[in-house]
């Protein structure tokens, strides 16, 4: 997680050892400072993982089983994207591009594909095994991390040795809880430990809140927004290519232009208006850290909803099921309803966000319709011209 630093002059006056430099923390008034290469390659890496595990679910919620394949997704997801988290949000603030950094950088991803790996399996036949390893490497490498802040950074090491000490008992209990927790407590225990990882940032950045540049931060979650959106870009191809085998069957052009046109406008209302000031004060910052999950998650679903219609199609039953449909509405509309909240709720006029929130929930009610994906996809448009005329007025 490279870039140009104003804050690392300082760090030039102490000849590094072993070609490590000491890892203080980031100039946050640091001009220019964007999404590196290495952090675009993080990213692509982790969507490829979301990608797998929402193929995974695609097989669960084709064949009816909805809610076991959506909660089989949201688990495999949340590891992917508290892993995702804490390492943007360590970069932000120490990255210092040093071998060793870049070496643990590249472990993580290692972790990650091992999660994609293991998705899978866990999805499909209730075995986690894999995930809670690929997931375990991840975090034990950003203990070592925070172990380079605590003996680098004399302001930073009392917060460091939280996070260090709080991220390696949790994986302990992670480790501990596969074989030794029974199948009547898997979920309880899940949610536990699910809880016990949100808490570590807060009860470590009580100690001295770590430095994060506002504009890195928020480059990097749409960053990763956008790279989880062109996902999505298969279902569309796969429904053109259904369309030319079946001699340009209009059905499968329409969902063609549905994928096409929901893509569009997640991208167009995500991007629409200004982020950077919305990653201000710790509260704030988690908030909208914490708040991507539906972002990221609804982004990496929305095209089951597309295999999902195609798949039907396919098999000449026609597209009748609520809950095959739900598996294209909820993600829309969760999206949109987290881009307002997260983003677009402190910008818009009231008129705007009323009749914003109206069309969103519309996209819902088009769950129990016929050609939901062909209303959903107008109602999108509905939303994405509500969001470009408040644009259009701000930048004139």
């Amino acid at each position: 997680m490279s870039g140009p630093s104003a804050g690392r002059g300082a760090r030039a006056s102490t000849p590094p050892r072993f070609g490590l430099v000491r890892m203080r923390p980031r100039d946050v008034g640091e001009r220019d400072r964007g999404v590196s290469n290495l952090e675009l390659l993080f990213d692509l890496v982790f969507a490829a993982a979301v990608g797998i595990s929402s193929g995974a679910m695609h097989e669960l919620t084709a064949h009816g089983d909805l809610f076991g394949g959506v909660g089989a997704y949201l688990m495999v997801f949340f590891a992917i994207w508290w892993a995702w988290m804490n390492v943007t949000w360590f970069g932000t603030s120490f990255d210092t591009d040093d071998w060793l950094y870049r070496v643990l950088v590249i472990v993580q991803m290692g972790g990650a594909i091992t999660i994609a790996a293991g998705s899978r399996g866990g999805i499909l036949h209730g075995d986690f095994t894999w995930v809670v390893i690929g997931y375990v490497v991840l975090r034990l490498c950003s203990v070592a991390q925070w172990i380079r802040v605590a003996s680098a950074s004399l302001e930073y090491r009392a917060t460091a040795l939280r996070y260090a000490v709080s991220i390696t008992l949790v994986q302990a209990l992670w480790i501990l809880r596969q074989p030794l927790v029974p199948a009547a407590l898997q979920v309880p225990s899940l949610l536990a430990m699910v809880a016990l990882e949100l808490l570590v940032p807060v009860f470590a950045e009580r100690a001295r809140s770590t430095p994060w540049h506002p504009h890195h931060v928020s480059e990097r979650f749409g960053a990763f927004t956008l790279i989880l959106l062109g996902e999505s870009v298969v279902g569309s191809t796969a429904a053109m290519l259904a369309a030319i085998e079946h001699h340009g069957a209009l059905v499968f052009i329409g969902v063609a232009a549905t994928a096409l046109t929901v893509l569009a406008g997640m991208w167009w209302c995500y991007f629409a208006l200004p982020r950077d000031e919305l990653v201000g004060g710790l509260r704030a910052t988690m908030g909208f850290g914490y708040g991507h999950f539906v972002v990221f998650a609804a982004a990496g679903a929305f095209s089951v909803g597309i295999e999902n219609v195609l798949a039907a199609l396919e098999e000449g039953h026609g597209v009748q099921s609520t809950a095959l449909a739900g598996t294209l509405t909820v993600p829309v509309a969760a999206f949109f309803a987290a881009t307002w909240a997260l983003i677009l709720r402190r910008t818009l006029p009231r008129w705007a966000s009323v009749l914003f929130l109206v069309l969103v929930a519309l996209v819902l009610l088009c769950t129990v319709t016929p050609w939901f994906w062909l209303l959903t996809a107008a109602l999108v448009i509905g939303i994405t011209a509500v969001v470009e005329v408040v644009r259009v007025r701000q930048r004139a």
